[in-house]
């Protein structure tokens, strides 16, 4: 036990010294990673930039590390690099200005900052509760809010929309875990709609929730959208390895050809489940095609997946604590409790 104790201390050492010398080389070096890579630009081009992934680095060494000049870096450069200018409606593996500002929210109403500091994290916050306010529907302008599905689900783009959701749910939990803590005494709650409606941490849970369960079976559809959970769920899924056959039921070889030749165009369910995957799901009507060719919304992400983590795991935790009894009561919510578990 003891040397395990000692790799994994060595290993968490490590790895902060390289996250502390990427964040380095990446402000020294500044520019977006496309454009030394440009194979990339046809499937992940970075249309954020770099910006924000600066400012999301530094607010994450700042949590692990508690340097002052971490925080520093975030105030001065928010305003240059559009931390407190971009007013945003998604989140995502290329946009993290949602993020970076949720985070910085969580220093202003943990008064975990120097006084100089405070105006420049009520703009973080400002924007934060746009996002918050555009998922829930709450923005003053309707253009400001993410439009929804008629099954309730939160539609940003066509392309693998279901990040957008996990992300958000994640997002919003999380948010209203930040208010929770906080307290009334502290103004713990979300201004919407220019200061004349607000929403309390559990409103801002319940919209969260409302996500993870479309998710997992509360859709007009009836259908998981996490691949080998519940009764119904995508069983063409765009994934190379669920879709050949294994080596122990076929011996033979199978290279890059052979399994586009032989295997992606079958009609029938995929020979290996994915377990976990959550694949790019339904369109703005609620639509879902299960087709392997249909990689829109059947292609499995780990940013998918993800967020659903920490929401699982929050879920799990909230259900230990009510017990038995008041999961029984909520039957709509029971598919996200017991996935939790």
């Amino acid at each position: 036990m003891a040397c395990m104790y000692c790799t994994w201390v060595v290993l968490t050492l490590v790895s902060f010294l390289l996250a502390v010398q990427l964040f380095e080389f990446a402000d020294k070096y500044r520019g977006k990673y496309d454009s030394s890579i440009a194979e990339v630009k046809s499937y992940y081009a970075s249309v954020s930039g770099y910006h924000d992934e600066l400012l999301w680095a530094a607010l994450w060494l700042h949590r692990a590390t508690g340097r002052a000049g971490y925080l520093d870096y975030v105030v001065d450069n928010a305003h240059e690099f559009g931390g407190t200018g971009w007013a945003i409606t998604e989140f995502s593996w290329d946009v993290k200005y949602a993020g970076v500002q949720i985070l910085a929210t969580r220093l202003l109403l943990r008064g975990e900052h120097e006084e100089r500091h405070r105006a420049t994290l009520e703009g973080y916050r400002a924007k934060a509760e746009h996002y918050v306010c555009a998922c829930m529907g709450r923005n003053a302008a309707a253009e400001d809010n993410v439009e929804r599905s008629p099954g309730g689900m939160l539609y940003v783009r066509q392309w693998n929309n279901m990040q957008y959701v996990t992300s958000a749910a994640y997002l919003l939990s999380v948010y209203s875990g930040y208010l929770t803590e906080a307290g009334a005494g502290k103004g713990a709650a979300v201004t919407c709609a220019g200061g004349e409606a607000s929403a309390d941490a559990g409103e801002v849970f319940a919209h969260a929730r409302a996500q993870v369960d479309y998710v997992l079976g509360s859709n007009p559809r009836g259908i998981s959208y996490l691949v080998g959970y519940g009764a119904k769920f995508p069983a063409r899924v765009h994934h190379r390895a669920a879709s050949i056959v294994p080596y122990k039921d076929r011996k033979e070889f199978i290279g890059c050809a052979q399994g586009f030749d032989d295997w992606f165009g079958r009609k029938s369910a995929n020979p290996n489940v994915v377990v976990g995957a959550i694949v790019g799901g339904p369109d703005r009507h609620d639509r879902f095609r299960d087709d392997r060719v249909n990689y829109m919304q059947t292609e499995a992400c780990t940013y998918n997946t993800a967020p659903m983590v920490g929401m699982f795991a929050m879920l799990n935790r909230l259900a230990r604590q009510e017990g038995p009894s008041p999961a029984a009561r909520r039957p709509e919510s029971s598919r996200s409790t017991a996935a939790a578990e």
